[in-house]
């Protein structure tokens, strides 16, 4: 996995935590949503990524 994608990744995660948050303190609930959905996404670019890695070696 590439620095690049590890940050972007990361990113997206760190994204989502943020928008979870701000949902959850304003009482948003899609807005919370959409946070779970961009921590899942980071996750599973991740996964793949990984998945990735572990082809080429």
């Amino acid at each position: 996995m590439s620095t690049h994608d590890k940050i972007e990744n990361t990113g997206d995660k760190v994204k989502g935590k943020v928008k979870e948050g701000v949902g959850k303190a304003v009482g948003n609930e899609r807005l919370e949503a959409e946070g779970k959905a961009d921590q899942v996404e980071g996750d599973v670019k991740q996964a793949g990524e990984h998945t990735k890695d572990a082809f080429k070696h």
